[in-house]
């Protein structure tokens, strides 16, 4: 090829780049891509902080929300009229509902190989029911069949989401990368502030899939334990998410003994400083948590359930406590112990640091991607 390929990352929100692809996206240009993102700009520093990294911002009006058919082939033929103009040899499609959407407008203007990323699965990976089962199900063939083949390869975030999509985590069309990344040089550890008591904190948007009520539940058991346990909850509620916690809610939880709720955390740095433990009660569905990196990049103990991702990261016994999700009851013991232990609180968050740096840099993850590009583009030539 006589001029360096060119790479159209596909992502909805303009922070959700920021915060988990644009070091991916400069390690691309490093290697010798033409880099560009299509992207809802929400926030005008953020689209002068990508374009400043060299990274060409396409502004797009695509929503979040749920459509029917009509409007997801709508969707996906403005994604292929948007192909056919910037006529990117690879696109790197961020979620799975930009994989079908994006997907199948890609293969309607021809964009010659796909990278499809599934940063989780939502409700169709957190729940056992018959529904999300048939959604699994539905998503797995259209990932073997017609959103697959040699011009796609496919990057998850654990090993079990690719399994429960019927496909092997250790194909050759698939790769399984740590989550977003941390760079530990720009998220050193920090001392953990003095005990008692043990402060918590549950950085994420506040939806009923991140187990904000469970969390809040434990702590309420913990303390009536006996347990000096406080609870933080840094996130806004999701408008777009059918089952967004209220404000009524968070704000009625925040007024209870122990538990403040923050809002949208804009210094997580300072978040951890003030806290020992990274509390995740996910219910499931995700890839890996960000969050879950980010606390214990700055050394904090970590609490979280066994579900894809979070287990993947953290060991039981190791980094911290691994409980069942949706059981406060495991959670509350999980914050009894530490909170009257501080030397394992201790341990566990200087083994969570390190767990880091083994594999779950941004340094790695963005290598492990520009691997996937480079393969993609050879077979261009």
């Amino acid at each position: 090829m006589s001029r360096p390929p060119k790479l159209l990352f596909v992502v909805t929100e303009d922070w959700f780049f920021v915060s988990h692809f644009l070091s991916v996206a400069v390690a691309a240009r490093a290697a010798g891509f033409d880099v560009s993102v299509t992207v809802r700009v929400r926030d005008e520093a953020l689209k002068a902080r990508i374009e400043a990294a060299g990274v060409r911002v396409i502004p797009s009006a695509h929503e979040r929300g749920h459509f029917g058919p009509l409007a997801m082939l709508g969707h996906a033929r403005a994604f292929a009229k948007l192909f056919r103009a910037e006529r990117p040899d690879i696109v790197h499609l961020v979620s799975v509902r930009l994989i079908v959407l994006a997907g199948f407008g890609a293969l309607m203007a021809g964009v010659p190989r796909r990278v499809q990323a599934v940063t989780g699965l939502g409700l169709m990976g957190a729940s056992r029911g018959a529904k999300a089962r048939a959604g699994r199900a539905a998503l797995g063939r259209l990932l073997r069949g017609p959103l697959g083949g040699k011009r796609a390869h496919h990057v998850f975030e654990n090993r079990e989401d690719p399994a429960l999509l019927g496909m092997d985590p250790d194909g050759p069309r698939v790769t399984v990368v740590g989550g977003a990344g941390i760079d530990p040089a720009r998220e050193p550890a920090q001392p953990l502030p003095p005990m008692p008591p043990l402060r918590a904190a549950l950085v994420a948007r506040m939806v009923h899939s991140k187990g904000v009520d469970v969390a809040v539940e434990a702590v309420r058991r913990a303390r009536a334990a006996g347990a000096p346990v406080e609870l933080s909850l840094c996130g806004a509620p999701d408008p777009e998410n059918p089952r967004a916690v209220t404000e009524e809610q968070l704000r009625a939880w925040g007024a209870e003994p122990g538990i403040a709720w923050h809002g949208h955390a804009r210094d997580v740095a300072a978040v951890w400083r003030a806290h020992h433990v990274v509390l995740v009660p996910s219910r499931g569905g995700e890839g890996l948590p960000r969050s879950l990196l980010e606390g214990a990049a700055a050394a904090r103990a970590v609490i979280t359930t066994a579900t894809p991702g979070c287990a993947t990261f953290a060991r039981d016994g190791v980094e911290g406590f691994v409980v069942p999700p949706d059981d406060a009851d495991a959670l509350a013991d999980a914050l009894v112990t530490l909170a009257h232990d501080p030397a394992l609180v201790e341990r566990f968050a200087q083994a969570a640091r390190a767990r880091v740096l083994d594999g779950f840099t941004a340094e790695r993850v963005a290598a492990d991607f520009v691997g996937v590009y480079r393969g993609l583009a050879e077979g261009l030539r």
